[in-house]
């Protein structure tokens, strides 16, 4: 399997959305396993947001890094019940990747950029400056674990973000 191009060539939302997926064959599954852990069941009086602050394009495997990250530390520290986390975006912008054959001969066989519409290689989650990314639920003992758990999770994430407290603001000693 081929290695994945930087992210530098798809993080910029310079083109139109596209997102039809009935119409595009071979679009690779997204690698987020799951978009909501924890205890689904409990109220959690701490509201916790990761909020990008540009817009910018996602892909699914930082996505997955990210929710690997913050579940893995939320787990430690709060208890399997602990807490709640959502991933609040949805990769859907298919990413495509036009490839050009390189080395000896290939002026023969390719014809450049002619027709270069590109295969799908991923998708991607499109987010707006100052949506959330990433929310966490947890009681007002657990805050600095879920404010940790989300910063871990924005290093693996390509946009700059800042953690805000949405609700129970006021059960917290800051």
């Amino acid at each position: 399997m081929a290695s994945l191009r930087p992210n530098r060539c798809y993080r910029d939302v310079d083109k139109p959305p596209y997102t039809r997926k009935e119409y595009v064959k071979g679009v690779p599954q997204p690698k987020v396993v799951h978009f909501i852990m924890g205890n689904l069941s409990a109220e959690f009086p701490v509201k916790v947001n990761l909020i990008a602050k540009k817009p910018i394009q996602i892909r699914h495997n930082a996505l997955e890094a990210a929710r690997v990250a913050a579940n893995k530390y939320l787990t430690k520290m709060c208890g399997r019940l602990g807490y709640k986390f959502q991933i609040r975006t949805y990769p859907h912008q298919i990413l495509r990747e036009h490839k050009m054959a390189t080395g000896a001969g290939a002026d023969r066989i390719s014809d450049g950029m002619r027709l270069a519409f590109g295969k799908p290689i991923g998708t991607a989650a499109r987010v707006k400056e100052g949506q959330p990314i990433l929310t966490v639920w947890v009681n007002p003992d657990k805050f600095p674990a879920a404010k940790e758990a989300l910063r871990r999770a924005a290093m693996k994430l390509p946009v700059p973000c800042r953690i805000v407290i949405e609700q129970g603001k006021d059960l917290l000693k800051l």
